[in-house]
């Protein structure tokens, strides 16, 4: 399958902080790849030095020439912060930004598709919700029927039935041979979405494969969490005619490596005490636990929106500029070279 996105041994530095340490990687034409990793990783300056946003020492390319000489009308970029006029309606914004390419999707249709129609087309951007504002963005980052899509936290502020909602419009583009490229803290939204998925930390590329295969290197096993009034004595389990790994942080009990079938003589052994439980949590090993034995952070996959100040992991402001006579829109892409800075 012919690579939509390559990068080769990719480094950038800002100042003493090096954002990205010999990344390489490559990305087939109509996959979804997700990339991960903690505040200050360098997801968005990876995301900068494919687009042609930033100057890096390496090699990139998209669809097979590199950024610098890229038709920029076939890429779309959703920034994790972008903030267009506030006093345009929807559909306004919308045809502004369709007017700036030569071929384009219908606005209407391109709204309707991330689920804004009717009245909230027509009132003022500033006036909308924060979750139909982003709505807005991801149609802006659509109108020009992108090749290859760049995503940053794409969903943030969304209610949970307009997330997957987008979450299906984003599976229907890849199955039509885009490529997307998402980088999210939703563990949740990756795992569901991306066709593989890379770890970064550090600058560097810890790990890619698809969701499952890395689940099952990295995740761990099976766990029983079982939370107590008080704390359960060790002989709690002494009953039991199998063997069990447990670890106990006061009265969260947690049981390891246990089996389906083990729960209800687990159970049946703590009821036989003089503790009352209050809960029992059955817990298979996700993209979440894959996160945490890479990066050894914690990560809420319900908080969404990034906190980090540091200039190599905040979302670009690409504003209008002009190229060789061509105005492009902020989520169109700048002209830069690829040789370092450093």
């Amino acid at each position: 399958m012919t690579a939509a996105l390559v990068a080769e041994n990719v480094y950038k530095s800002y100042g003493d902080v090096r954002a990205l340490d010999g990344v390489s990687l490559s990305v087939d034409a109509g996959e979804m790849f997700g990339l991960v990793g903690p505040n200050g990783a360098g997801k968005t300056t990876l995301v900068r030095a494919l687009t042609g946003t930033t100057t890096v020492r390496g090699q990139l390319s998209i669809r097979g020439v590199t950024p610098t000489k890229l038709d920029k009308s076939q890429v779309g970029v959703l920034p994790q912060s972008f903030t267009p006029p506030g006093r345009l309606t929807a559909h306004e914004l919308i045809e502004y930004y369709a007017g700036l390419y030569e071929d384009t999707r219908d606005p209407a249709t391109v709204l309707d598709d991330v689920g804004l129609s009717g009245d909230s087309t027509t009132q003022w951007y500033e006036t909308l919700s924060g979750g139909q504002q982003r709505r807005v963005c991801v149609a802006i980052a659509l109108i020009n029927d992108p090749a290859v899509l760049f995503l940053d936290e794409p969903t943030t502020g969304i209610d949970p039935a307009g997330r997957r909602s987008l979450w299906s419009l984003l599976e229907t583009l890849a199955a039509g041979g885009t490529t997307v490229f998402l980088t999210s803290h939703s563990m949740t939204e990756v795992e569901r979405l991306a066709d593989r998925v890379g770890f970064l930390n550090d600058g560097q590329l810890l790990t890619i494969g698809d969701p499952q295969s890395l689940i099952d290197t990295h995740a761990g096993e099976n766990k029983l969490i079982i939370e107590t009034e008080t704390a359960l004595d060790s002989t709690a389990f002494s009953s039991l005619s199998f063997d069990i790994q447990t670890s106990v942080s006061g009265t969260r009990t947690v049981v390891k490596s246990v089996g389906p079938r083990d729960i209800g003589d687990i159970i049946d052994a703590v009821d036989m005490t003089t503790v009352t439980v209050e809960s029992l949590t059955w817990k298979q090993p996700d993209l979440e636990d894959v996160y945490l034995a890479l990066a050894g952070e914690t990560l809420n996959p319900s908080r969404t929106t990034k906190t980090s100040n540091s200039n190599e992991d905040t979302a670009p402001r690409i504003d209008d500029v002009n190229t060789g006579g061509n105005v492009m829109s902020q989520t169109a892409i700048t002209t830069t070279t690829e040789e370092s800075d450093q």
